[in-house]
């Protein structure tokens, strides 16, 4: 029980360490260092507790639910928060060779490890109230990190980011609150009982107010608009982590709260779903393929990737919800690691414009490896990761004869591939037709980033290569975590205990 809450706790007691070294980076890149590797390995023991064991649930101050605050960690939970927290210590590691000596003294480390602690409570959290807590702690280090650079180009852009989350939690606590007034409970598993004593047109009222609420946070069409202007904008390490992370984040509330709180109680929104998803992934891709910078492709395929992830949902099936776990598992480190190479190229070269890119793969040829294998694991080809979790999404889309949706994501792929290749095409291979701004980036002999930067990156391709290796076990987990997710008793049941149970702790 103690591994759940020890993996908020101990992200924010490193933050108070490295507000204690404020003056030392050193210190602060020990502690913060020291303190992902910690919280990861709670992570990964949560996962096997969970595993072995079943859902885990902690009581915060000792009231139980569905009074008090309450951490839950099932198999959908604690997979994606382990391969979370994985993604932020590499990305942790990158920064330390990519930031520069004054932006990573203005409070880097305390702001990434408040990060941490809001990734953790958004994936543990058991009612809608503290989800908003969590969610405010994750934006509020996003919001100081866009701008950490200090320069006009950012925070330009992250003043869209800022207003966009600000409308969005506006929203979702007006949305808690009248959940609330409605039912008598925020905790989600007690909402699972109680939401379907409300009327059918509020249910649906509620449930497209999260649905907006967090298709904001996950950039889902149509609301993804803020998103290609502000993440290119921030320093790599950011942008990476954000890409890795917020938008996932975003996208497991809206699967925790549809399939608990409305799952079995409206049979359509599934088709609003499905279109969603859809329209996500084609806006997404054909946008990342107008695009000329690296950033901006790869920030347009956040979009794209995202629809891939509600098609899961939309299904409305334990086959669907496995294939959106396996397929969101896998999202995580590989979208981090593109971003990742992307931030090696511009620190080499000064630049992550295609046209000013072009030969890199003679002269950095682990960049070039690097990028490959992440490009193709993200257009689904296999034998790498992003392959497993496409058929498992494909085959749930052809059992619920969903065949339009199934086209549309093919069709989907074989346009990230297209874009994936011209990324190759402009970076790696041919020749730059405007000259690089760095004069290194001119000439002919090897170009190497930062050892530092190089080794996160190795890592975390690594961890793409291992999820593909590893695809029975994690289709396994996946397979589980999705027939709980389609059956919400199982979680009913672990939080609030056997119905008899539960009834008498009421009285």
């Amino acid at each position: 029980m103690r591994l759940l809450p020890a993996t908020i706790i101990l992200p924010l007691l490193g933050t108070a360490l490295a507000l204690m070294a404020h003056r030392l980076v050193r210190v602060q890149r020990i502690v913060s260092v020291v303190t992902v590797t910690a919280t990861l390995g709670a992570c990964v023991a949560a996962l096997v507790r969970v595993e072995a064991q079943g859902t885990l649930v902690a009581t915060v101050g000792g009231w139980p639910a569905p009074f008090g605050i309450v951490l839950v960690g099932d198999v959908f939970s604690t997979l994606l928060l382990a391969v979370s927290m994985a993604t932020v210590l590499g990305v942790l590691l990158f920064a330390l060779g990519q930031l520069e000596a004054h932006v990573e003294a203005r409070y880097f480390h305390p702001l990434y490890l408040v990060l941490a602690a809001g990734v953790s409570a958004s994936f543990l959290t058991g009612d809608l109230f503290n989800l908003f807590v969590a969610f405010e702690v994750m934006l509020i280090a996003s919001y100081a990190l866009l701008t950490l650079g200090g320069a006009r180009v950012t925070v330009r852009p992250a003043m869209t980011y800022v207003v966009v989350s600000l409308l969005s939690s506006t929203l979702f606590i007006t949305a808690v609150g009248l959940v609330y007034a409605a039912t008598g409970t925020v905790n989600m598993a007690d909402l699972a009982g109680r939401i379907g004593q409300v009327p059918p047109g509020l249910q649906m009222a509620f449930s497209l107010l999260l649905l907006v609420v967090f298709g904001i946070k996950a950039a889902i069409f149509p609301l993804f608009f803020w998103l290609p202007d502000s993440y290119p904008a921030a320093p790599t390490a950011v942008t990476a982590v954000f890409a890795g992370l917020l938008t996932k984040v975003g996208v497991y509330a809206i699967i925790r709260t549809q399939t608990i709180l409305f799952g079995g109680v409206n049979a359509g929104p599934d088709t609003l779903l499905l279109f969603i998803a859809g329209a996500t992934m084609l806006v997404g891709v054909l946008g990342a393929i107008a695009q000329d910078d690296v950033k901006r492709i790869l920030s347009f395929h956040i979009v794209s990737q995202i629809g891939y992830m509600l098609l899961g949902l939309g299904l409305f099936t334990a086959a669907g919800l496995a294939g959106a776990t396996l397929f969101i598992a896998h999202q995580i480190p590989v979208k981090t690691s593109l971003f990742l190479v992307g931030g090696m190229v511009e620190k080499v070269t000064g630049t992550g414009a295609l046209r000013r890119l072009g030969g890199l793969a003679g002269r950095m040829p682990v960049a070039g490896v690097l990028w490959m294998l992440a490009a193709l694991s993200l257009a689904g080809l296999p034998p790498f990761s992003g392959f497993f979790g496409k058929l498992a999404l494909v085959q749930a889309g052809f059992e619920a004869e969903r065949y339009l949706i199934v086209g549309v994501a093919l069709f989907g792929s074989v346009l990230t591939l297209f874009s994936m290749i011209k990324i190759w095409n402009g970076a790696f291979w041919g020749v730059p037709d405007e000259e690089p701004p760095l004069e290194t980036a001119r000439g002919e002999g090897r170009l190497r980033a930062p050892a530092m930067m190089t080794g996160a990156t190795v890592a975390l391709v690594g961890l793409t290569v291992a999820i593909a290796v590893a695809a029975e076990p994690l289709w396994n987990l996946a397979e589980r975590a999705g027939t709980e997710l389609a059956d919400r008793q199982v979680y009913v049941d672990s939080v609030l205990g056997p119905p008899d149970v539960a009834r008498a702790t009421a009285r």
